[in-house]
């Protein structure tokens, strides 16, 4: 099972740790193009319409200023590193050992930054977008599809792949129409709120990582979650689109 995130805009930060090393990072045929990001990025942070080019806002000051010492940040685990909405429902930490290993196997966050993480890779905290353009580069979903399609391709081999990203983060990698990784592609829906839509694609993502199971088929997630959420399942309306899941918490 892969189990896909999206990155959280709020980051932990640390005062003390080792710096980036991209060569030490999981998936590193990436490394070229983590390094045009992370380069681009650092150019457009310094400037001072970094704000408007970056999409946040302009009081984030220390966020973009950040973002021009990125090689000599102290780095963090992936894993400790998002501190958003969705993965408080994850909640990592409470996770018992067991549940934390399958974590670290099944889990991978698509980043802006760094195309995708593993939980265990060390990275600093940061902040961009997929949906920033940004000078030399073009769109970032775009500058991620071709690394991210052979990048993803070992991983996404065999068993079921449960989509917890937004649409943003979805254009930088899919499964190809058509193929046996595209049948296996489940998008999880939450009807609701933002707010608690994330919370609740954490509680999925966490539901499955607690589960030794590792089913095959989509319609196995349904035994996997209906004693903690309402859950349907939708099949896909072409070869392009996923089976979606639709999750309510009881």
């Amino acid at each position: 099972m892969l189990i896909l995130l999206p990155p959280s805009e709020t980051k932990a930060t640390r005062t003390r740790g080792g710096s980036l090393d991209l060569a030490s990072l999981s998936s590193p045929s990436l490394t070229p193009a983590r390094r045009a990001v992370l380069d681009a990025l650092s150019i457009v942070s310094a400037q001072p319409d970094a704000a408007s080019r970056l999409r946040v806002s302009p009081n984030l000051t220390t966020e973009i200023a950040r973002n021009t010492r990125l090689e000599s940040a102290p780095t963090l685990r992936a894993s400790d590193l998002y501190t958003g909405v969705l993965y408080d429902g994850l909640n990592l930490t409470a996770l018992d050992p067991a549940a934390r290993r399958r974590a670290s196997r099944r889990i991978v966050v698509i980043s802006a930054l760094f195309g995708v993480l593993r939980l265990t890779d060390r990275v600093p905290p940061y902040r961009l977008s997929m949906g920033v353009n940004l000078p030399g580069l073009g769109p970032l979903a775009s500058h991620w599809r071709a690394p991210l399609s052979e990048a993803m391709e070992p991983a996404s081999r065999k068993g079921l792949i449960i989509d917890t990203r937004s649409s943003t983060y979805a254009a930088a990698w899919a499964p190809p129409p058509g193929s046996p990784a595209a049948r296996r592609w489940v998008h999880v829906r939450v009807p609701g709120a933002t707010h608690m839509a994330k919370h609740t694609r954490g509680l999925v993502a966490r539901v499955l990582c607690e589960s030794t199971a590792d089913p095959t088929s989509p319609s196995a997630l349904i035994g996997i979650l209906e004693d903690r959420f309402e859950v349907t399942l939708t099949e896909p309306t072409s070869s392009r689109t996923p089976w979606v899941l639709s999750a309510l918490q009881r």
